[in-house]
């Protein structure tokens, strides 16, 4: 082949360093902007929280006053304050290596005073709908004491020998979060003693007494090894407590006929064979369905109380109140919530040293560090300009869902804000992925007030949210001898307009995770 020179018109799309943050940020959940925000004040020394005494590690040879140098303030590179920063900045540089990655567009002195990117980064443009009033901070529920701490507590207080002790407090590290141990004291056994046989049966014996100790603790059922012991443990130590109050025969006996029943398969209690049931235990029926309702009291998951809540908290990003108009219309506000908006600003006196001095070593890479920082304020400054445009425009649509909750809900899906934000549905799936809402019907996240629609006779749409509410407010008021079927469920439905198909019906059954009609039936 010969060599030759063509010329070749393309089309590509770029995104800047800008836009990369920007996009990032936007998806990320409060608790992953906290970490984010974190990291860069530890690695830009340009960045500072707003508001602080003091400027941190990186300027701590700086005057801790917040008003940036004036005009005639000594700022010649011997100052102890210019050291400190290029130092500081040269090494955090160096360290991220985002001056070398990254080509940050600018250069870190255009702009004007900084004063336009400082005080309260999160502070919108828009931030509400005329409401002034000061919004209360979310309150975080502080975790409790562990299962495991629970347990070891209750250890201390027995008289144990040192092996016993040892044995027990191995198999307390052993439960899982709902108290449950799952591997058997065999496979324990191995995992220590490995292929001595003597040992491992030495070892099988202290755990089968440890197990003993560990089943006679607080919460009552915790070291079960599957459901049923966990329920005959709780059964059992209701009967100890009937008989020691020397309860009456007829209570005696529903407790004896209820660990008769966990001592049978258990996919006979869960699908309510009443008739197998009572020919394994000998039961007569009006004992049986009393027994079954005692086992349905007890608690499958000992653990459940001490399980860490704290995981499950959720900080709304945007709160929402009614408000009345001046004619007594009933509106609503929309703010963000001023305690996950963080509060940055650029470093005054670094970056009114670094404008002083043009032209000194490492002075580039220092205005590249001061851009960074720039626009990372910018970026989650939009970040949160986003989520509130987004946040009014589902208000506005969803109107009638503050007031009269679920059943009320209309057809929405992402197309329909992108179109009237002018933004792309890739951005509106980002804004409200993670992203929550506290209202007068509850906290949601975003996405919840989304949803399609299903047909109804007068031609509209009915959203499948307020189709899935009918369904749970059906289910609640049916009768529980005689539970209403998927089919009777679609026929109801029907009847109040909305076109859905038994299938329909089942998974949105599901997904409200109630039970079919065999599993609904009193007994």
């Amino acid at each position: 082949m010969k060599p030759g020179l063509s010329l070749r018109v393309s089309q590509h799309l770029s995104l800047t360093p800008q836009l990369q943050q920007s996009i990032q940020l936007l998806q990320l959940s409060t608790l992953e902007l906290a970490q984010e925000v974190e990291q860069m004040l530890g690695d830009n020394p340009f960045l500072e929280v707003a508001g602080d005494d003091d400027h941190g590690p990186e300027s701590s040879n700086v005057p801790t006053n917040d008003a940036a140098p004036q005009a005639g303030d000594d700022l010649s590179l011997t100052s102890p304050q210019w050291e400190a920063a290029a130092e500081t900045a040269a090494d955090a540089a160096e360290t991220s290596g985002t001056a070398e990655s990254l080509s940050w567009e600018g250069d870190g002195q255009s702009g004007g005073d900084d004063g336009e990117w400082g005080g309260d980064a999160g502070s919108s443009r828009t931030r509400g709908q005329g409401d002034d009033d000061e919004l209360d901070a979310t309150e975080l529920a502080r975790s409790g004491e562990s299962l495991t701490e629970y347990l070891h507590r209750q250890a201390m207080t027995l008289r144990l020998g040192e092996v016993d002790r040892a044995a027990l407090r191995f198999l307390i590290e052993n439960l899982n979060d709902d108290g449950y141990l799952e591997d058997s004291l065999e496979e324990l056994a191995r995992g220590l003693g490995g292929d001595d046989i003597e040992e491992c049966e030495e070892l099988v014996h202290r755990f089968t007494v440890a197990l003993r100790l560990l089943q006679s603790l607080e919460p009552v059922g915790v070291g079960a090894r599957d459901l049923a012991e966990c329920l005959q443990l709780q059964l059992r130590d209701q009967l100890e407590d009937a008989e020691r109050e020397g309860e009456d025969d007829e209570a005696l006996a529903v407790l004896r006929t209820a660990l008769d029943i966990c001592a049978q398969p258990m996919d006979l209690l869960a699908r309510r064979d009443l008739r197998k049931l009572a020919v394994l235990c000998g039961a007569r029926d009006e004992l049986l369905r009393e027994a079954l309702a005692l086992i349905a009291r007890l608690e499958p998951r000992p653990g459940r109380r001490f399980a860490d809540v704290q995981r499950q908290i959720v900080v709304p990003d945007v709160i929402v109140r009614p408000v009345r108009s001046g004619a007594g219309r009933l509106d609503f506000s929309v703010q963000l919530n001023p305690d996950v908006m963080p509060k940055l600003r650029v470093h005054d006196i670094y970056a009114s040293a670094l404008r002083g001095h043009r032209g000194s070593e490492g002075h580039a890479a220092l205005q590249q560090r001061l851009q960074e920082a720039r626009w990372f304020i910018k970026n989650i400054q939009q970040r949160f300009d986003t989520i509130l445009r987004v946040s009014q425009a589902i208000v506005e649509r969803q109107k009638n869902f503050f007031v009269h909750g679920e059943l009320a809900m209309r057809p929405l899906v992402l197309r329909d804000i992108a179109d009237a934000l002018g933004l792309h549905e890739s951005t509106i799936s980002r804004v409200t992925t993670a992203k929550y809402m506290a209202t007068p019907q509850g906290t949601y996240e975003l996405k919840y007030f989304f949803g399609s629609g299903l047909g109804t006779e007068t031609g509209g749409n009915a959203s499948s949210t307020a189709v899935r509410a009918l369904i749970k407010q059906f289910v609640g008021a049916e009768d529980p001898k005689k539970p209403l079927s998927d089919n009777q469920l679609a026929d109801m439905l029907k009847e109040q307009g909305i076109e859905c198909a038994r299938r329909t019906v089942a998974k949105y059954r599901e997904l409200l995770k109630i039970p079919p009609t065999t599993l609904r039936k009193a007994l």
